[in-house]
């Protein structure tokens, strides 16, 4: 695949990428891309890596599986291109945000960049999917291989936060060790289930608490 990732990235993962199963990932993520129509564009499957350098990484969220409906998924969990209209669950992070900070966030539209560049990584579990299918490549492998990457950071990294939303993201908690991160819980942001606890959890004044606390600048949600 025709994919670009960062230095840093490529080195802590080249164990990964020399494994039996993400060969079998690959095969079949090209094959997918050659027959059908998959999301996000190839060239942008490693983009939360390629632009949030692993040396960077402060805070992770981790959401599902891309957007899967034209024009969405640039590689980058919850953020959509400039000029797409803003879905429904990044809307609701953003009023979080509004609401736990006091002011509007930063961002303009729904495009994510101005975090990543803060050091957030936007990680979905699953980096790529059929369009109009969500949920469509699981199973597959992807989630291996983003497990590892949890454990790489995990492991590598002291300090860092962990925004879990939704079962599916918070069955990762067990790969983070406590005491050496700090594990960020809610229900996911999606409308069916953001007023069960999402809204007012307040994880980005409590991201930004603990790493001022480390003595770390805060992100400027």
């Amino acid at each position: 695949m025709n994919v670009r990732i960062e230095e840093g990235w490529k080195a802590a993962l080249a164990p990964e990428f020399n494994k039996f199963y993400f060969e079998v990932l690959t095969d079949f993520v090209r094959s997918r891309y050659t027959q059908g129509k998959v999301y996000p564009p190839a060239g942008k499957i490693f983009q939360a890596f390629d632009s949030c350098p692993f040396d960077r990484v402060k805070v992770v969220i981790l959401g599902q599986d891309p957007y899967h409906e034209p024009g969405q998924a640039e590689g980058l969990a919850f953020s959509v291109p400039q000029g797409i209209k803003i879905p429904p669950s990044l809307h609701n992070i953003l009023q979080e945000i509004s609401t736990d900070l006091g002011r509007p966030s930063i961002i303009q539209g729904g495009h994510l960049m101005p975090w990543v560049d803060q050091g957030v990584l936007l990680l979905n579990a699953t980096l790529t999917v059929e369009a109009h299918q969500a949920a469509s490549h699981q199973g597959r492998g992807w989630e291996t291989f983003t497990d590892a990457v949890i454990e790489i950071l995990a492991k590598e990294k002291q300090g860092l936060v962990f925004m879990l939303w939704g079962s599916y993201a918070r069955r990762k908690a067990s790969l983070i060790p406590t005491g050496r991160h700090l594990i960020l819980e809610a229900p996911h942001p999606s409308p069916l289930s953001a007023y069960r606890g999402f809204f007012g959890c307040r994880h980005f004044s409590k991201a930004n608490a603990y790493l001022q606390r480390l003595g770390q600048p805060p992100i400027n949600w």
